[in-house]
């Protein structure tokens, strides 16, 4: 059922196509579109392929489509309607891992790293940045926008979110979804919802009760929804309290579309289609790349179902209209996008590079660093770079978010072979950017022997031993200690010479076994394109880390609220629910800090943590009532008392003074401010009325109960206050978005 394309401009709006006229609402153009559609247009519009051959399947790919791409839904030339190209894009523009000919793109450092910057800007800046290059790439969708909070740190795909928080989780995101969608183009929010796992992930069963939901995930993904006003919604694999996501009434009718107003489109993860009438009927507009689901549900199925009268033509009509009503919101129609004439798509690599650079270089976390070893000094003469493949590049995570780089990995054949592998390093050497910024003599070991590296560091001035956790979708970490031996690598060497740095590159929090024997330890994340430069750029000193961790890291996993994963990574028969069921509501609201502040448990390393190479006093704490009532204006001072210009990361922390919340404190709010040494600078913070409520299911709003409240200003989660003030509040009912 596939149709023409449309590859030039935007057709005009003429007396026969009035829907083309961009004077009119979006409404009202997709309102006019649908009623002019043939019923086998209406459902061509509904059903997307997989854009890459399927050779196990003996599928061979929509020629329209953009080669080796995540997926491509048809246009209608006839009315003007432009083809959807669509591509994987967590960190920038991905390529399937079964491509012999990837797209070489720009990537940004890791969602993960980019939530760690705590600097809204710079997520801003990376999403329109990739954003940019997927337009001259020939895509108008990108399937970014990852919002799952971080229940379980082994879950593969953590790189990809933003951490445990919902609200930074949400504004970090939500910017990023932003950034995207200033290209013309629509960024998806996903995965809705509780998609927290990757074991079995096609068919657990997350059992969480409604107002858990909604002050955690949900709030999470409704803040991101409202600061970046994504087109299209993509539902996730998992099943909730019984029923599959992408068939989910509870979550696609009841909360996204009636509850929250959204008029975008809910389109299906690959592979998260399990019926034809349940899907439609319960919130699900598009089916994604086909042949990935047992059955062509939304094509001639879907076509059936319309004409019996099992899915009603108004049900139909509605899909059409939110996926054509968001075409015409973001430009799709008078912006089109054009086939790549080259593999370069004229893409300005080295700017696109200083942009992600940028975000990785506020994104590393200094965690620790005893008797001022970083940065390197001048009197360092001799440095031995260890492990991680440091000499040629940097790390990055697995799976459909797989950017790969310009000249390709160079390292081959790590990790499996097909996906979610091969792993794929960026050409950003930290070693050889460290030897661009010395004077020191500097030599590298594979660190394969760990006796040889350490004597090698014995002989050394200073070690710095590259740590790497290669994380990726479909699988989870088995516990959260470095793979492969690195924690006996890192203590041989740590024992050799004291003056040891550790550079971790991880999908997300891991143990430390060797924490108290090494001078420094540095949270690098996935960095991304120029990830080599912006590591060695930290440890010089040429950037002060500002980093800040968004998310816990467990001394061990015995602290977790499920210290073993759900599931058994084996059982493939989706019938069986209970027994690949986990339950959410054992921490409820409650995730990352919140657990370890109610169960009085000790981290690694708390929320929001992180080191500076300067040092900050805070000052001048006030918080009043909004002028609204419902939320708090908080502001204060922070000055640099060191003698480096730093950044400072203000946390504000909220809690009631009669308790009774999820957990004993929320995050309130943050501002992250630059201040050169020796001055100061001013921060604001406004707190959002729903961070201080509890939400009530059975009204569906959000009550703030009446009384004091504690605002606490401190440096992280863990953190003894640098000041407290009260406030007082009048009970108050907000509605569902928190007004």
């Amino acid at each position: 059922m596939l149709s023409s394309t449309l590859t030039g401009a935007a057709h005009a709006a003429d007396d026969k196509r009035p829907w083309l006229d961009s004077a009119l609402t979006p409404d009202a153009r997709a309102e006019q579109l649908v009623k002019a559609m043939t019923l086998d247009e209406k459902i061509q519009t509904v059903f997307g392929y997989f854009s890459t051959d399927f050779e196990s399947k003996k599928y061979t790919s929509p020629k329209e489509g953009r080669k080796d791409s995540a997926g491509f839904v048809p246009g209608i030339e006839r009315l003007g309607l432009p083809p959807q190209w669509q591509a994987d894009a967590g960190v920038g523009v991905a390529t399937q891992a079964a491509s012999k000919k990837p797209y070489q793109r720009t990537s940004l450092p890791s969602g993960l790293a980019t939530t760690a910057t705590w600097n809204p800007e710079l997520a801003f800046a990376g999403g329109a940045m990739i954003g940019g290059e997927a337009r001259k790439t020939g895509f108008n969708i990108m399937l970014a926008g990852g919002v799952n909070l971080m229940r379980e740190p082994r879950n593969g795909r953590n790189f990809e979110y933003g951490g445990e928080d919902p609200l930074l989780a949400g504004v970090m995101v939500g910017e990023q979804i932003r950034g995207i969608q200033s290209n013309h183009m629509v960024s998806t929010l996903k995965h809705f919802a509780f998609n927290d796992q990757e074991t079995n992930r096609n068919h657990v069963n997350v059992k969480i009760d409604d107002k858990a939901g909604r002050m955690s995930d949900l709030l999470a993904l409704q803040i991101a929804m409202e600061r970046g006003d994504p087109g299209s919604v993509m539902c996730a694999y998992n099943r909730v309290n019984g029923a599959y996501a992408c068939e989910n009434d509870y979550l696609l009718n009841q909360v996204l579309k009636q509850d929250w107003g959204f008029k975008g489109y809910v389109m299906s993860d690959w592979g998260a289609t399990h019926s034809t009438v349940p899907a439609a009927i319960n919130g699900l507009d598009q089916q994604s790349g086909h042949p990935f689901d047992k059955s062509a549900y939304f094509n001639e199925a879907l076509k059936e179902a319309v004409v019996n009268g099992h899915v009603p033509q108004a049900r139909l009509d509605d899909m059409v209209k939110r996926i054509t009503r968001t075409m015409f919101a973001h430009g799709l129609v008078e912006h089109p996008v054009a086939t790549p004439t080259s593999d370069d798509a004229g893409i300005d690599f080295g700017a696109n590079g200083k942009i992600s650079q940028a975000d990785a270089e506020e994104a590393i976390v200094l965690l620790k660093n005893s008797n001022d070893l970083l940065p390197l000094g001048a009197n360092v003469r001799t440095i031995a770079i260890i492990g991680g493949h440091s000499n040629v590049g940097v790390m990055s995570g697995g799976g459909s978010a797989q950017v790969y780089p310009i000249g390709l990995s160079p390292v081959a054949n790590e990790g499996p072979a097909f996906f979610p592998g091969p792993m794929v390093y960026h050409r950003s050497s930290p070693m050889q950017e460290l030897t661009a910024r010395t004077k020191a003599k500097v030599v590298y070991h594979d660190g394969k022997d760990a006796a040889s590296a350490a004597k090698l560091a014995a002989s050394s001035d200073v070690a710095i031993v590259f740590g790497n956790q290669w994380m990726a979708e479909s699988i989870d970490a088995p516990d959260l200690n470095l793979p492969n031996k690195q924690d006996a690598l890192i203590a041989a060497v740590a024992k050799a010479n004291a003056k040891t740095i550790v550079v971790l590159q991880t999908g997300g929090p891991v143990v430390m076994p060797w924490l108290n024997n090494v001078g420094a330890v540095v949270e690098a994340w996935y960095p991304g394109t120029n990830g080599g430069a912006a590591i060695a750029r930290v440890l010089t000193g040429e950037v002060n880390p500002s980093g800040r961790l968004p998310a816990t890291f467990p001394a061990s996993v015995a602290q977790l609220p499920r210290p073993v994963i759900d599931g058994d990574a084996v059982t493939k028969d989706e019938n069986i629910i209970e027994k690949v069921a986990t339950d959410y509501n054992i921490e409820g609201a409650a995730v990352g800090y919140k657990w370890f502040d109610l169960k009085g448990h000790k981290p690694l390393f708390p929320f929001g943590y992180g080191l500076s190479y300067t040092s900050f006093a805070y000052a001048d704490l006030s918080a009043n009532k909004s002028a609204d009532g419902a939320g708090i204006d908080v502001s204060f001072s922070v000055k640099n008392t060191g003698k480096r210009d730093g950044k400072a990361v203000g946390q504000v922390y909220v809690s009631p003074a009669a308790g009774g919340w999820e957990a004993p404190k929320r995050l309130g709010g943050w501002d992250k401010v630059a201040v050169k040494a020796g001055a100061s600078g001013n921060a604001k913070v406004k707190i959002d009325p729903r961070l201080l409520a509890m939400y009530d299911s059975a009204s569906k709003t959000w009550k703030i109960a009446g009384g004091e409240y504690i605002v606490t200003l401190a440096e992280s989660a863990g953190a003894k206050p640098a000041a407290t003030v009260k406030v007082k509040l009048d009970a108050r009912t907000l509605n569902i978005s928190g007004r």
